[in-house]
């Protein structure tokens, strides 16, 4: 099965794909876990790659479709994850026409709504390890009494810089005016399923599965 997990920035997503891969075998396809491997993979795309982000240019659509369609090349029976793209229209229609390159098919998009207010609290509260980026939150997950991490150990907890107030409005308006759009897409074409992303992470989870399942 593969899929999108759709929603704004600090929704979860990279949280409940991780439970995906860990409860079904899936692939994650992160947009920045595969920006980053790349550029230091020394392959002819790693290359081209790095030299974007070296001068401080923006990654064209064309780089990801690009390295979504290495990772696909594989045959994962568990299926794929996309999560944080597409993130406009073109992509999405770059995606599709890959898809059906590869012989693949897009299975469900998991919208994962929230509410503003509440978005705002859960982001400027998160933290993540930076040895092996295992999430945290000073309300839902806060980090152990230990200062270590629950999965590898380390005592390097992380705050991102834009992880504040201001910070998340300017992201949230760039969403709902380039990915907000995806939802009628994808509603239109009969792939949208959409659960409450604000509940328990065990909630969410259950309820993702439930739409999967469908």
């Amino acid at each position: 099965m593969n899929i999108i997990l759709l929603g704004p920035p600090g929704a979860g997503k990279g949280t409940q794909a991780r439970r995906l891969v860990d409860e079904r075998g899936m692939i994650q396809l992160s947009t920045g876990d595969m920006l980053r491997a790349a550029r230091t993979s020394g392959t002819e795309m790693g290359k081209i790659v790095a030299d974007v982000m070296d001068r401080g240019d923006l990654v064209t659509d064309e780089i990801v479709i690009g390295l979504i369609a290495e990772q696909l090349k594989g045959d994962n029976g568990g299926g794929f994850i996309f999560d944080g793209f597409p993130r406009t229209l073109a992509q999405a229609d770059a995606l599709d026409s890959l898809m059906a390159k590869v012989g693949k098919t897009l299975d469900c998009v998991v919208e994962m709504q929230v509410d503003d207010d509440e978005l705002v609290s859960r982001i400027t509260a998160r933290s993540t390890c930076g040895n092996c980026g295992e999430g945290y939150n000073d309300l839902s997950k806060p980090i152990p009494a230990d200062e270590k991490c629950t999965n590898c150990g380390s005592s390097d907890f992380k705050r991102r810089a834009d992880d504040n107030e201001e910070s998340l409005k300017t992201r949230l308006l760039a969403y709902y005016k380039q990915t907000s759009p995806l939802i009628g897409y994808y509603y239109a074409k009969g792939d949208l399923r959409s659960v409450n992303g604000l509940g328990e992470i065990d909630d969410v989870a259950a309820s993702i599965s439930g739409v999967l399942e469908i």
